[in-house]
């Protein structure tokens, strides 16, 4: 705006000296050429002055998360050793803002086992898979891997040996490629293809124009709901954790799809611990144990067989899934 004001102001007021003889039109050119140069250095240091504003801004952002000091951080002594998966829940309550989560929670996961926890919304189970990547510290009680409380481990050793895939995934804008094999140093191509083959990523390529090659948007949001799921399974899986933790990792998967991921899964739950937190029964009722849990205790715990036997609340979520499913098929 100054800028035009400016030129409009030179016009009106050099054609009117050179229409008097007071100007000539060599000297208005030249007057003209000055000022343009004059005015464009101004232009610039206004434009530079406030992409400074901005980047302080900015900064002053992202120093206040670098400044911030995690309220769980590593013990002056802790352990680098390796983790092989035999995971103990001692006595373990969990509150959050005085409100509990957890009561008194006493679980022994065998290393290379498949522990399933079910429930109704609220009941717990995402505050049992925050407590082993030690998301989150208990209140009371122990929880143990290997034998060692989970404190005691470099916190980077301990998460490095685990595959969590949470309730809300999150993606980054950038291709399906780098967010299948974020984490890893450098990912080979065949390591990023069977991964997305064991969680049936790989089926949806011919619908993205450059394949793995394709950038997402913002928190994938140009992906659906399953498939931005399946992407986060590949990136749990392709590291080949010691422990992995599927968080109702496949709410939004068809069901066909659902059972195709599972026979993939099973060769690759076979060789590490796995807590798999489900609401369908479906997708639990081959894990070695079953655990149910209701406002943060647990309610009952064994295989399928038994636990549909006792007749308990495992039972009730059990008819009423597959009565929903008749209806669904009708």
């Amino acid at each position: 705006l100054v800028s035009a004001s400016s030129l409009l102001i030179v016009l009106w007021l050099g054609g009117e000296k050179i229409i008097r003889g007071e100007l000539t039109l060599g000297e208005f050119v030249a007057f003209n050429a000055y000022l343009t140069r004059l005015v464009f250095p101004m232009i610039t240091l206004g434009w530079m002055i406030d992409r400074f504003q901005r980047a302080m801004a900015s900064m002053k952002r992202i120093d206040e998360i670098l400044d911030t000091v995690p309220d769980i951080q590593n013990t002056q002594d802790a352990s680098t050793l390796p983790v092989e998966g035999h995971i103990r829940f001692c006595g373990v309550s969990l509150s959050y803002n005085g409100a509990p989560a957890l009561k008194d929670i006493d679980l022994d996961i065998p290393a290379g086992s498949t522990l399933a926890l079910v429930g109704r919304v609220g009941a717990g189970k995402t505050s049992i898979a925050r407590l082993i990547p030690r998301l989150v510290d208990a209140t009371q009680g122990h929880v143990l891997i290997d034998g060692r409380p989970v404190e005691t481990y470099d916190l980077q050793t301990l998460r490095a040996s685990i595959g969590y895939v949470p309730q809300d995934t999150f993606l980054f804008s950038d291709t399906l490629h780098e967010n299948v094999a974020f984490g890893l140093d450098a990912a080979v191509p065949e390591q990023v293809e069977w991964a997305s083959a064991v969680s049936q990523l790989s089926n949806d390529l011919a619908d993205f124009p450059e394949g793995m090659e394709t950038v997402m948007g913002e928190r994938g949001v140009t992906l659906s709901g399953g498939q931005k799921q399946r992407t986060a399974l590949a990136r749990a899986v392709i590291r080949q954790p010691r422990i992995l933790i599927l968080d109702d990792a496949m709410a939004s998967v068809d069901t066909h799809t659902e059972n195709e991921i599972h026979h993939r899964l099973r060769g690759v739950m076979a060789e590490r611990t796995t807590i798999l937190i489900a609401h369908r029964i479906s997708t639990v009722r081959d894990a070695d144990h079953i655990v149910v849990l209701e406002d943060g205790h647990i309610a009952e715990q064994g295989k399928h067989v038994e636990l549909v036997e006792k007749d308990g609340l495992y039972a009730e979520m059990f008819r009423h899934q597959q009565l929903s499913d008749e209806l669904n098929r009708l």
